[in-house]
């Protein structure tokens, strides 16, 4: 059941809502993950809004409060589009590699994966796993090796063979320290020596509240972030947090992931998000 729709159940046909009302519907943006200041601006309007329009009022309020920038991918028109995907651990970063580079070559281009996460034994056995799965070559380096070198052998190689994209996976952890932030620094940084770096993603987990709102802060700062995919985005997850970033940062959620599989991965569809939580 989305935020909005036992208010809206409630208002259709009243023309008076108890204080009660207004403190249950409080209660459920906060819990949505959207923020006390989207949560107070969004309750300012729905005091004002008429029994008569109250969903059209307030798909319009929602929508305002969405990021007006494109949410198409940005391409490399001279050459490889390179992809870096920044994000902590936990928050389905290795897995959305992976199903990104399933969806590009679903599209009929052609894509290279360079396995950064080297402090991570597991993310580079999860996307060999994921490389031989769904037929794209995974380029890897030694165990705790330099992740700029393993970027910068994926971007040399994409280069050489004219490769359409690369996407390239990076160290998630500790987000709070700023040693990870150089190491992502210095990825880009040795990265862009041979291409430009067209889009970095960073992934939110949509479970995790007002914390992925701390993470988009940090890594936009360091590595200018230029999209979002927010994972987790399942029947437990309320989605708040992608309206609340969106209306703080504005920066644009383009991609979803909803589950493990190959084909739970989809362009972020703002329209279908907004009715959502009304719905």
């Amino acid at each position: 059941m989305g935020l909005f729709s036992t208010f809206i159940a409630k208002i259709k046909g009243e023309n008076s809502f108890a204080p009660a009302d207004w403190k249950e519907l409080e209660s459920e943006l906060l819990a949505s993950d959207i923020g006390p200041t989207l949560t107070r601006q969004l309750l300012e309007t729905a005091r004002k809004v008429k029994s008569e329009n109250a969903q059209e009022a307030l798909i319009e309020t929602l929508t305002a409060h969405l990021c007006t920038k494109s949410r198409l991918p940005l391409i490399n028109s001279e050459g490889t589009t390179v992809i870096m995907i920044v994000g902590v651990n936990g928050t389905g970063k290795t897995t959305s590699v992976a199903k990104l580079a399933a969806h590009i070559k679903k599209s009929g281009s052609s894509v290279i994966v360079a396995a950064g996460d080297t402090f991570r034994a597991a993310a580079v056995e999860q996307l060999q796993t994921w490389g031989k799965r769904i037929d794209v070559e995974v380029i890897s380096g030694k165990a705790n090796g330099d992740p700029a070198s393993v970027a910068f052998d994926g971007v040399k190689k994409a280069k050489q063979e004219a490769t359409d994209y690369l996407v390239i996976d990076t160290a998630g952890r500790l987000h709070n320290k700023s040693d990870l932030m150089h190491e992502l620094e210095k990825v880009k940084r040795v990265v862009e020596k041979v291409s430009p770096v067209s889009e970095v993603l960073l992934t939110i987990d949509a479970t995790t509240g007002q914390n992925g709102m701390a993470q988009a802060k940090i890594f936009s700062s360091a590595v200018n972030v230029t999209g979002i995919i927010l994972t987790k985005l399942d029947g437990s997850a309320r989605g708040g947090i992608a309206l609340a970033i969106e209306s703080e940062l504005h920066i644009p959620i383009k991609w979803i992931g909803t589950g493990e599989k190959e084909g739970d991965f989809a362009p972020f569809d703002s329209e279908a998000y907004i009715l959502g939580l009304i719905a």
